[in-house]
């Protein structure tokens, strides 16, 4: 077999036969690679459903380029390069074999990761744990990505030589070069550590709605150093993980996404609340029906003071963001309700101008009672 690739090669293109096998060898992988995409496809389909994009999206290179990579190794056994040549061409397809096998892996991670994402649907109510489970895969995700990456690099610079020898120094002095790069990796670490922290103890998950530095925001993105709160006016804080290990933050959703949140109303005290109740009996089922959860729906007198009284409506959502919402359209559509209805209540100012006698001096003045 040998002899004949080099004899048909060699007819063909004479000093450039090598070139030329490494080319075939390479088309044939390329081809292989295909064949294989398509088998996988044709399999993940079949037995479970998966979705095509999540497929494509991580196989459809990753495979073709590995598949080719090591044809290319194979084939370099069937050259005539020089020695300095052929250590030369054998040395970059080590690196790209180890590089395709790595991208390979970090895509099987990731394909990984997108089949347990459309298990765990988030755009549901109740969803608490499936952010749980979304958090811990999302971190283990990552931790293993950078470890494969870590072990790549680690296996390409130790097939140089001095590379080699610069390790085998490093290891006679490895308890000083230990302290320095633990004091020098000392927060890193630290990050490091508070992810595990995280990822399983879970004082936040993703998707979790916090306040945080005063700012209210959603939990989007949770990496192995740092986390992304997406904000209401859509900017991005970004801080360290280790910063919701060592300081105090509101999780509004740790428990249950569900959420209570007040109208308040100042009216004058000649307003009914049985008017009112009906009203917000009447809202819930037809406007506001969509975002209100059917829970709580309470209206109350909730203080008096000499101007006006307090009406605290309370309501329930299933998440934040329709609370919002919800305490938004009953506050507009209730200022809506005691203007045609009843706007003698609205809040008013008294001043009472009334003559006052005194019967021991006969004095007639005038008093102001009340503001």
């Amino acid at each position: 077999m040998e002899k004949f690739i080099f004899y048909w090669s060699g007819e063909l293109f004479g000093k450039f036969q090598s070139v030329f096998i490494l080319i075939t060898f390479a088309l044939v992988g390329y081809v292989m690679g295909v064949v294989f995409y398509k088998a996988i496809e044709y399999v993940l389909i079949r037995l479970s459903g998966t979705n095509y994009k999540a497929i494509s999206r991580n196989f459809k290179f990753s495979l073709r380029f590995f598949t080719t990579v090591l044809l290319l190794n194979i084939g370099l056994a069937f050259t005539n390069f020089h020695d300095k040549t052929e250590r030369t061409v054998g040395k970059i397809l080590f690196i790209l074999i180890v590089i395709s096998l790595a991208y390979i892996l970090i895509r099987i991670l990731q394909f990984i990761k997108d089949i347990l994402y459309l298990k765990f649907d988030v755009n549901i109510t109740g969803n608490i744990n499936e952010r749980r489970a979304r958090t811990q895969v999302d971190f283990l995700q990552k931790l293993g990505t950078a470890f494969v990456i870590f072990i790549s690099i680690a296996i390409v610079l130790m097939s140089f030589e001095r590379v080699r020898e610069l390790g085998t120094s490093l290891l006679a002095s490895a308890g000083i070069a230990g302290i320095i790069i633990g004091f020098a990796a000392q927060k890193s670490l630290g990050n490091l550590l508070a992810g595990f922290q995280i990822a399983f103890t879970q004082p936040m998950r993703y998707d979790d709605v916090v306040i945080v530095q005063g700012q209210y925001g959603r939990v989007e993105e949770i990496t192995l150093t740092y986390v992304v709160v997406k904000l209401w006016d859509e900017r991005r804080l970004i801080l360290p993980i280790s910063y919701f290990i060592d300081n105090a933050f509101e999780n509004w959703t740790r428990t249950s996404s569900e959420m209570l949140g007040a109208v308040v109303l100042y009216t004058d005290f000649a307003m009914p609340l049985e008017p009112m109740r009906e009203e917000l009996k009447r809202l819930l089922d037809n406007e506001g029906k969509i975002l209100w959860n059917g829970k709580v729906a309470v209206v109350q007198l909730t203080d008096l003071n000499e101007q006006s009284m307090q009406v605290r409506i309370l309501v329930s959502a299933f998440n934040s963001g329709l609370l919002f919402d919800l305490r938004c359209l009953i506050r507009e559509k209730m200022m809506q309700f005691i203007i045609q209805n009843y706007p003698h209540c609205l809040p008013v100012r008294r001043i009472l101008s009334d003559p006052i006698t005194n019967p021991s001096s006969g004095i007639v003045s005038v008093g102001n009672q009340g503001v």
